[in-house]
């Protein structure tokens, strides 16, 4: 059976980058008498948008089968002292720059990671530009034929990590923060579901001090009106039917959101039942 690595960039598909990692990848696969399985995730993160990068990852890995290798290339350091790194994490392994794209994996128990400085499992010439192409392509494609990750370098305890925006406990509610505007200007938020559930009638979202109403689906909100729901990816999200809630709340990254409850809120009075 093929092996699985997908692809996650701030490439772009104008120029030749992407094809040469995949170049490179399958020439290892064919020189081993094995094959590969190549599939974009995306390749139109913003320009060094590492923090898009990670939430890409974050909501694709899962559907991907146990020993899929993802190759994640979001790298304004490259050619700097910055590490090249794999991740073992939930049945997946993750290949790329140490410089936080990997953020969500590591927040679970049990992860284990290891630095890219073994000569064997790269190019021999290794551009200071380009190490998607010479440096992680490589690892990433080793991997995917069954290469043990240990056998790319020594562990490393301290992958760098992204300062995620805190979700936290302020006086009864959940304070958090829009993280990412999707390309629907869908407003996704620090906040995941599982932290203010249950969703229903008593909860009050709050936008950068704009209350919105709670919807199950895009579909239940009034077109051109904003609202809050559970999306795929299981994170609270701010969306407006048919339109941008990134245009309409005038919201980006770092726009703060607030969950409450009607009974807790001290700023509006009780609902009558």
């Amino acid at each position: 059976m093929a092996g699985i690595v997908t692809l996650t960039t701030d490439f772009g598909l104008r120029d030749a980058y992407v094809a040469e990692m995949k170049g490179v990848m399958l020439g290892i696969a064919r020189a081993s008498g094995q094959s590969l399985q190549l599939v974009d995730v995306t390749h139109e993160v913003e320009r060094h948008d590492i923090t898009e990068g990670a939430l890409a990852l974050e909501a694709a890995a899962p559907f991907f089968p146990t020993g899929t290798v993802h190759l994640a290339v979001v790298d304004p350091g490259v050619g700097t002292a910055r590490r090249g790194l794999v991740v073992a994490a939930g049945g997946h392994l993750l290949v790329g720059p140490d410089n936080g794209l990997f953020t969500p994996f590591l927040a679970a128990e049990g992860w284990r990671a290891f630095e890219i400085a073994e000569a064997d499992y790269r190019l021999p010439l290794v551009s200071r530009t380009f190490h998607g192409r010479d440096l992680f392509a490589p690892a990433a494609a080793h991997l995917a034929l069954g290469l043990d990750p240990a056998r790319l370098g020594p562990p490393l305890r301290d992958p760098v990590r992204l300062a995620w925006p805190e979700v936290r406990a302020v006086a009864g509610a959940v304070a958090g923060a829009v993280v990412h505007a999707d390309r629907f200007g869908n407003l996704i938020t620090s906040i995941h579901a599982r932290s203010v559930e249950p969703l229903d009638a008593d909860v009050l979202i709050r936008v950068g001090g704009r209350e919105v109403p709670l919807a199950g689906t895009y579909a239940d909100l009034p077109a051109g009106r904003p609202g809050a729901l559970v999306g795929s990816g299981g994170r609270l999200e701010i969306a407006v039917r048919e339109g941008s809630a990134a245009a309409v709340l005038r919201a980006r990254r770092g726009t703060p959101v607030v969950v409450s409850r009607s009974t807790s809120d001290p700023r509006r009075p009780r609902r009558r039942r």
